[in-house]
């Protein structure tokens, strides 16, 4: 007689769930590289990436550590937030220079408008950010369908 069951041990980014029932604790170096996604705690072993959640673990490899190379990892393994970092800086830094541009012919005797427009470059920034954080949620929900 087969059983089949419901149940899947590969999460929607192809990383292996193990419950917790399997393997009741981890001891490996808790860390704080690496996005949580919604996990109460991330540890890491060499290039090995862990994830406790409630009632289970996800687990996936690196392929480069983030504590030894962090840039590497950003490029080779989470290349999503190097774009979203990256196009947070340019629409920061053009918004910022427009606007201070702008503000500094009008107003030039003053000398306050230059940081007017570095902190509104800095919340386009973050705006950036924001958009590309939103985008990443709205993927998750269109895969969940």
């Amino acid at each position: 007689m087969q059983h089949k069951f419901s149940m899947s041990f590969i999460d929607d980014e192809d990383s292996i769930i193990i419950p917790k029932p399997v393997r009741p604790t981890i001891d490996y170096e808790e860390t704080h590289f690496g996005s949580k996604k919604g996990a109460r705690r991330q540890f890491r072993y060499k290039n090995l990436h862990v994830r406790e959640y409630g009632d289970h673990y996800t687990i996936h490899i690196d392929k480069i550590d983030p504590r030894k190379d962090p840039l590497g990892h950003l490029l080779i393994d989470a290349p999503e937030f190097l774009v979203g970092i990256m196009s947070a800086i340019l629409a920061g830094k053009l918004v910022g220079s427009a606007i201070s541009d702008s503000e500094r012919a009008e107003d030039d005797d003053r000398g306050t408008r230059l940081p007017n427009g570095i902190a509104t470059g800095c919340i386009m920034g973050s705006a950036a950010i924001t958009s590309y954080m939103a985008t990443n949620i709205l993927k998750k929900i269109i895969r969940s369908i």
